[in-house]
């Protein structure tokens, strides 16, 4: 049986590249989501944003506690297989999704907030 691997290793430049533009240029979802894990509530937990991981860039990551936040819009009813087979990936790596659609973010964000 083999065992778990233990990191993603390896991000290449071009991913790099992405995630960083992607930075200045977050949804209005992402941006309220990110105002409130900026809080004081927060900032216990390091969060990164549009972080690269391997081959993927997440919205959102915790890495101390392996869990990755996504914050999907209407574009993600139509790779609900890629999202799929992205989140099984990152589960051999240990890593947790958490899928919160836009309007929940813009809506409900305290509900959000206690999800996470």
């Amino acid at each position: 049986m083999s065992e778990r691997p233990k990191r993603i290793r390896g991000v290449a430049p071009n991913v790099q590249a992405v995630a960083k533009a992607l930075r200045s240029q977050m949804t209005p979802a992402e941006k309220v989501l990110w105002s409130a894990l900026r809080e004081p509530r927060f900032q216990h937990l390091r969060v990164r944003r549009q972080h690269p991981l391997g081959r993927f860039i997440l919205d959102f990551c915790i890495p101390s506690h392996k869990l990755v936040i996504e914050v999907d819009g209407s574009v993600h009813e139509y790779q609900q297989e890629y999202d799929a087979e992205r989140t099984q990936i990152l589960g051999v790596y240990g890593y947790r999704v958490l899928r919160f659609r836009n309007d929940e973010v813009e809506n409900h964000l305290e509900n959000v907030l206690q999800g996470i």
